[in-house]
């Protein structure tokens, strides 16, 4: 078994999504929010931390995959977005997991199919990998989604890791 802690970091909402993979099955397990509201920058970034760090020790992640900061066009809003990212990572690395990043095109290509796919499409196809009985809110749906790639690109690792290893046992790579 596998949890994974998939992480959409924003300074004022950064989203989280858990899930569990049992062989191939694949199972929510949480989901939601840390509103860090609009107070003072460096309480938003202390509400992010602290509750990163919370949610790693109620659930107990094997595994954490967060998203890529891309470039907006404002770059105050790039560089508090990259401050936030920062305590995430920091929470999760204090209590020492590991951490992957993936680009918001490399989420959307492996949750829905298609690398520039919209909000909604992200939202609806997380909805129905995971069974859910309705839509997740928009930043959790997100950090589900961060999560679902994660899973899907370490099971198209190691898939190919391994067909290397059965290919050089019967000679077929030299």
């Amino acid at each position: 078994m596998s949890r994974i802690l998939g992480i959409d970091p924003g300074s004022r909402i950064t989203g989280f999504g858990i899930i569990e993979q049992q062989g191939r099955t694949l199972s929510y397990v949480q989901s939601g929010c840390i509103r860090a509201g609009d107070g003072a920058f460096a309480a938003r970034l202390k509400t992010i931390y602290d509750g990163l760090c919370e949610l790693v020790e109620i659930y107990a992640p094997d595994q954490v995959a967060i998203e890529q900061v891309f470039m907006h066009r404002n770059p105050d809003s790039a560089l508090k977005l990259g401050q936030a990212r920062g305590a995430a990572i920091c929470a999760v690395m204090s209590r020492g997991l590991l951490i992957s990043e993936y680009t918001p095109a490399e989420i959307k290509k492996a949750t829905v199919g298609k690398g520039n796919a919209a909000k909604e499409q992200v939202q609806h196809m997380v909805q129905v990998l995971l069974q859910l009985p309705g839509r997740p809110q928009a930043d959790a749906a997100d950090a589900l989604a961060v999560a679902l790639c994660h899973n899907h690109t370490s099971q198209t690792l190691s898939h190919s890791l391994l067909e290397g290893v059965r290919g050089t046992r019967r000679g077929r790579y030299r």
